[in-house]
């Protein structure tokens, strides 16, 4: 595994310029601030000129496709709405590829955890091992976090397919799955949120 930190430049003087809004969806915020939940998010948004042109290497960063703009400012975005409304976060697991790494940094929690189960798979890759990453992410999914926080997982969207199924097929880049874990290795869905409306969850001054 491999740990990766990042300083969280400005990140304070953006999460100031926000309060919570007078009506958010509080179901969702109070699952948020009351912990135990699995944030499942695919990477943020990438830039259309790239390809990953060595995709079997996930640590060769300079031939895969990278965050766009966009993707770094929605990441740091949503990181700024989870400080904002005083989520705990306890650890940050991201894929090996660099994409995924930087926006599970750029959310502002500190540093990061890369594990395998959240890489997406090698061309050409078996389809068995397709499935034992999915198990992996289920797996993670359905671990508690502690008591009164979240763990947050950026991933791809093949692994979130392979993990939990068709129905999850049509998420976007930035989006996010909520998990509960039931403590007996399952979990409910508690709810998905595309990138664009975690800020909803906030108002401005």
């Amino acid at each position: 595994m491999l740990r990766w930190m990042s300083p969280l430049v400005g990140l304070l003087a953006f999460v100031c310029s926000f309060q919570v809004s007078a009506e958010p969806d509080t179901r969702l915020v109070d699952a948020l601030r009351s912990g135990g939940n699995v944030l499942v998010m695919r990477h943020g948004a990438t830039r259309t000129d790239q390809q990953d042109s060595n995709p079997n290497d996930p640590g060769d960063w300079a031939h895969q496709r990278q965050l766009s703009d966009e993707g770094r400012a929605t990441a740091r975005e949503i990181g700024a709405v989870l400080h904002a409304l005083k989520v705990s976060v306890d650890d940050v697991l991201t894929s090996e590829f660099l994409r995924a790494i930087e926006t599970g940094t750029l959310l502002g929690f500190g540093d990061v955890t890369t594990d395998e189960a959240l890489t997406q798979g090698h061309m050409g890759m078996a389809s068995n091992e397709d499935r034992i990453r999915g198990a992996g992410l289920r797996k993670l999914a359905a671990t508690p976090p502690p008591a009164g926080s979240n763990v947050i997982l950026v991933t791809h969207r093949p692994n979130i397919l392979d993990a939990f199924g068709p129905e999850l097929a049509d998420v976007g880049e930035g989006e996010t799955v909520i998990f509960q874990p039931d403590g007996k290795g399952g979990y409910r869905v508690v709810g998905r949120i595309v990138s664009a409306d975690w800020v909803k969850l906030v108002q401005p001054h």
